[in-house]
């Protein structure tokens, strides 16, 4: 009888609220904090690396309220070091605030490079083992499980290779849980971290090891992967990279990498489907921009944009697609631009009208027309909204448009204050008119709160979407002020988001352009949703 195979688990150890939070311009609140360990349930048995309890109020905050939280899935870890030169454990704060925290785990990281314990320490090598002894013994006498990171040990194994592996010896042999191997100039290459976590492998046994490693060669997820190889059962890195410098390995990229490619168990199925969301809930969360071209869940993960290679991935999605988008929560994007073909087209217009052929004359038509605006300066890759409502006029679905502006006025005066702008608008709603002044914070934040003011009593979806980006593009700089300047405008409806765009040597008309596509696909999109639930009732 067969035996039924059983893939090898992998251990997730996140540490995106504490090593994550080091990265340049990440910042996460006690709150951002909280909200993040309840939001990670979804992702099952994870190890989360929450603060360094003493390094800062927040921290502490944190921990004591952390306790309250009913967290049936994950693991929550208090972060250290281990006590410092000439000190007792029992006398360390460092340590005291570790187990004042309430954390069952306790990471602490230790020195493993001799160079840092002469330079840095400024101490011997004898006395750098007595503070990884003493302080992983202490914590494990007072019920703790403890985890150990062998700071640098790749290039303490690469300097002084008999002194690395007396570390990891000694913080197992006091009694340490897990030992993990850390890159932390990020500076390994693969075979060197191999050759690393195999010297481990071989003279301890282990059952279990992790790894953590940055990416300051660009190599994190790499350097991960083979550590995997070479018997690493638990890997340390942060959601989206973030991390100091270059960033930590990324787990957006990792697990989905060892589930789908290799034969490992790191998470669930159904929390395989969430990693595209999570990502993106955590670059919201810190206030970051999200990186639209990570593998597996950036919005670019899977767009085509070639013509040649969207008419091939719409006959056979293998062509030029390593995996399903839909297994990490993701989606196929096939991009209008002038490089595409008639394909493009063709899916982008059965979005709207799925019996469309690719023979139809209004294929032709748009394809026509996309070509020559991005000729003269637009660019609908990013402003899909404007793209579709060009597609939907095409197809004759937008003959009468739901609103009409008869006149807008915008002027800004410096001394004016923080609201140093007006609007005035006139508006016609079917045979209604409405004319409408509105200050704001610069003439574009006055023409769109005009806009919106005159408008939201007709279609109030207006009042449930924002505009979240604005971004101006010279598109040729040498006619310095003539110069044809581009506007995207990004807006946010419930949770989805769109650009529109606007081209123009005049900055305002552009923006106006972008604002009035904002406006008319954010009201398309609202009675398409009436429409849908008119029909559901």
């Amino acid at each position: 009888m067969d035996q039924i195979h059983e893939k090898k688990k992998i251990t997730i150890y996140d540490t995106t609220l504490r090593d994550g939070a080091q990265g340049e311009g990440i910042h996460f609140s006690t709150q951002d904090k909280l909200s993040y360990v309840k939001r990670i349930e979804e992702m099952g048995s994870l190890i989360v690396e929450a603060g360094w309890p003493g390094a800062n109020p927040r921290d502490e905050e944190f921990f004591q309220q952390v306790r309250d939280l009913r967290l049936p899935h994950a693991r929550i870890a208090a972060f250290g070091s281990t006590c410092k030169v000439n000190e007792s454990p029992q006398n360390s704060e460092i340590l005291l605030k570790l187990l004042a925290s309430g954390a069952e785990t306790i990471t602490i990281f230790g020195k493993a490079w001799d160079l840092h314990v002469r330079d840095v320490l400024r101490t011997t090598l004898d006395e750098n083992l007595r503070l990884i002894r003493e302080s992983v013994s202490f914590l494990v006498s007072q019920g703790r499980i403890v985890f150990f990171d062998a700071e640098h040990y790749f290039d303490g194994f690469k300097e002084n290779p008999d002194y690395a592996l007396k570390c990891i010896a000694t913080a197992l042999d006091a009694g340490a849980k897990i030992a993990i191997l850390c890159d932390t100039n990020g500076g390994s290459l693969p075979g060197e971290i191999a050759r690393g976590v195999k010297a481990v492998m071989e003279a301890f046994e282990l059952q279990e090891l992790g790894i953590h490693v940055h990416n300051d060669s660009g190599l994190a997820v790499a350097n991960t992967l083979v550590a995997v190889e070479a018997g690493v059962t638990q890997i340390q890195g942060t959601w989206n990279g973030f991390g100091e410098r270059c960033g930590n390995a990324n787990l957006s990229t990792l697990i989905p990498l060892l589930q789908l490619k290799g034969d490992y168990t790191v998470v669930t199925d159904t929390a395989l489907l969430k990693i595209t969301s999570f990502s993106r809930f955590v670059a919201e969360l810190s206030n970051a921009p999200f990186d639209e071209k990570q593998p597996y869940v950036g919005r670019s993960a899977f767009a085509h944009k070639a013509g040649m290679h969207v008419d091939a991935i719409l006959k056979n999605q293998r062509t030029f697609e390593h995996m399903d988008p839909a297994g990490v929560g993701n989606e196929r994007r096939i991009l209008i631009s002038d490089q595409a073909g008639k394909a493009n087209i063709l899916d982008r217009l059965r979005r709207f009208e799925p019996t469309i052929q690719k023979d139809d004359p209004r294929v032709e038509q748009a394809m026509t027309e996309i070509k020559e605006l991005e000729n003269s300066g637009f660019q609908f890759e990013a402003a899909e909204g404007s793209l579709d409502l060009l597609l939907l006029r095409i197809l004759g679905e937008l003959t009468t448009p739901p609103f009409e502006v008869l006149d807008y006025h915008v002027w800004s005066d410096p001394l004016r204050g923080e609201l140093d702008s007006v609007a005035v608008v006139k508006v016609k709603v079917g045979q209604e008119s409405v004319h409408i002044a509105s200050e704001g914070n610069g003439p574009v934040n006055a023409l769109d709160t005009a806009l919106r003011q005159a408008l939201v009593s007709f279609f109030p979806v207006l009042g449930k979407s924002e505009l979240v980006n604005y971004k101006v593009r010279v598109l040729d700089g040498a006619r310095g002020t003539e110069a044809i300047v581009r506007v995207i405008i990004d807006t946010r409806l419930e949770h989805e988001v769109w650009g529109t765009i606007g081209v123009s040597k005049n900055i305002l008309k552009a923006s106006a352009q972008a604002l009035l596509d904002a406006i008319n696909w954010t009201i398309y999109c609202g009675s398409r949703e009436a429409s849908s639930a008119m029909r559901s009732k």
